[in-house]
């Protein structure tokens, strides 16, 4: 199998990894271009998913590892012990959401940009994909149906259009 060398980037650092291999991070060192705080995880990186101003990398293990700016996802201490068993991870500018294993979701970063998923928390179970906007997310549900939260006037509110986002 041969190893190919990957490319992820916020607005202002880039991070370059190759499965089981280091990750090497440069550019702005507050938006994800300083990662020695976090250098010792970055071992094994699987996917790196990147924001305006933070980087989410799934290692091996499928636990995620967060760095750049706190405000734009850089910071996931406060859902860490939730980043377990990781699938995919998706961006908005400046926050992220992470698929579990069980189809459930957790997100993180900014709060209006979708980085709090409270309000439509316990409608995220069963999630086949997440896509995000600048400043929302929305989530297509086995059902078909889809979920959005972020920033209301930006995407992040969908009941005008709720009875035609299902499919099935």
């Amino acid at each position: 199998m041969v190893l190919q060398p990957q490319l992820a980037a916020t607005d202002y650092a880039f991070a370059f990894w190759c499965h089981g291999r280091k990750t090497v991070t440069w550019g702005h060192g507050n938006f994800g271009g300083d990662s020695s705080e976090v250098k010792a995880q970055l071992w094994d990186v699987k996917e790196i998913q990147a924001n305006v101003g933070a980087f989410a990398a799934i290692l091996a293990d499928r636990s995620v590892v967060t760095w750049g700016y706190f405000a734009h996802g850089g910071d996931s201490s406060a859902v860490q012990d939730q980043l377990r068993r990781v699938q995919e991870i998706e961006a908005t500018g400046t926050a992220f959401a992470a698929i579990l294993a069980d189809r459930s979701v957790v997100t993180w970063g900014h709060p209006q940009s979708g980085g709090d998923s409270s309000e439509v928390q316990d409608q995220l179970r069963n999630v086949q994909q997440i896509r995000g906007s600048r400043e929302a997310f929305a989530a297509i549900l086995e059902d078909g149906s889809v979920v959005s939260w972020g920033d209301p006037a930006l995407g992040g509110f969908s009941s005008a259009v709720q009875d035609q986002l299902s499919l099935l």
